[in-house]
């Protein structure tokens, strides 16, 4: 038998930091019938603080790639914290990864690679795998590297 994700999660070994708090106007997720929407998270450490860079200026595309995989686990901590484990969710639906880098970067789905990648370890290949989207932006919030929103579908 496959092991649920919160079993896959805790064989990793990683740390999920604190679930962020809003600080706008807005709710980290929301839930319709069977679907768990996920706001755009960034990449909270340990500490609570962010991991800060923008890709091609002052953080290189592994740096990135690393603070996407932050981002997920960010994304993570919301779901535990709400949910009681990540056996509350079936599957990801959709992601869509916004890259904070130059304008001359051009592998977003790269860097966003290391978000989709985790879920991929967590829920399996079937079920962590869901639709895409990655892009660049001038900016994010804070100057953060990465910023990811989702769509997951719960049991």
């Amino acid at each position: 038998m496959n092991s649920l994700p919160q079993e896959k999660f805790e064989a990793l070994g990683l740390t999920l930091p604190p679930a962020p708090q809003p600080l706008g106007i807005y709710k980290p997720f929301l839930v319709e019938g069977k679907y768990l929407y996920l706001s755009g998270h960034g990449p909270v450490q340990n500490d609570k603080s962010l991991i800060i860079g923008r890709i091609g200026e002052d953080m290189d595309i592994e740096a990135g790639k690393l603070a996407a995989r932050q981002v997920g686990l960010t994304m993570l901590s919301t779901i535990v914290t709400n949910f009681g484990s990540l056996n509350a969710v079936k599957r990801v639906i959709k992601v869509l990864g916004m890259v904070n880098c130059t304008g001359d970067f051009l592998r977003h789905p790269y860097v966003i690679n290391g978000c989709s990648e985790l879920f991929a370890e967590v829920w399996g290949q079937e079920n962590g795998i869901g639709v895409r989207s990655a892009v660049g932006m001038g900016s994010l919030p804070d100057n953060i590297p990465v910023e990811v929103e989702a769509l997951f579908e719960l049991n």
